[in-house]
């Protein structure tokens, strides 16, 4: 194998092992208590490999959380705009994939407001928008605002799905702090807010 596809080879193996340790590490302490040498121990290489490959915590932390922008909102796109899906179903999927996402990756959610707040427009751009608000989704809400099935303005059925699945997660160490949630509690109850949602929503139209 010529030295420079050598390298090159080394190079996206390394990459790909400090990605995979950073999401674990920032999954299981969080991003504030995250160290540059907690991810160089689970990817057992040299603290200085993380730094000239990511330059900082807080750039390997974007790094990381775009991959998982580039996941959530492609697969909520998908369920959005699959016309084999009724209306209730597509907001059973995306309830269900979105919160098993956050679980996941609990730290999403601050990325995501930080984002928004910083002026970013990456959550929503290219092709993102349309794949969103012009989604068969959309279209059928449409639809049923124009039959006089859905009295509110098709956008606030959007936002009432987003803000059931972010608010717990961002209230979430408000909760765990004072011993309102404890242990394994927020998940059981995360795993009962997937099938409530849909039900919630569903009570919105008619």
């Amino acid at each position: 194998m010529p030295v420079k596809e050598k390298k090159e080879k080394m190079d996206a193996s390394t990459e790909d092992r400090i990605k995979a340790a950073a999401r674990t590490v920032f999954t299981r302490k969080g991003y504030h208590a995250t160290k540059i040498r907690d991810i160089a121990a689970e990817a057992d290489i040299n603290l200085s490999l993380v730094n000239y490959y990511f330059r900082s915590k807080e750039k390997l932390f974007q790094f990381v959380m775009a991959e998982v922008i580039d996941k959530l909102l492609n697969t909520v796109a998908g369920v959005l705009n699959n016309e084999q899906l009724s209306l209730q179903q597509q907001v059973e999927q995306v309830a269900d994939q979105y919160i098993t996402m956050l679980l996941a990756n609990p730290d999403f959610p601050l990325f995501m407001v930080n984002e928004i707040f910083s002026g970013s427009d990456e959550l929503l751009k290219g092709e993102r928008k349309n794949a969103i608000f012009h989604s068969h989704f959309f279209k059928q809400l449409a639809a049923l605002q124009k039959q006089g099935k859905l009295s509110i303005q098709p956008l606030h059925l959007l936002m009432n799905i987003i803000g059931f699945v972010v608010m717990p997660f961002l209230a979430r160490p408000l909760l765990e702090r004072q011993k309102i949630v404890k242990g394994g509690e927020f998940k059981i109850l995360m795993e009962e807010r997937k099938k409530l949602i849909p039900i919630w929503i569903k009570g919105m139209i008619k």
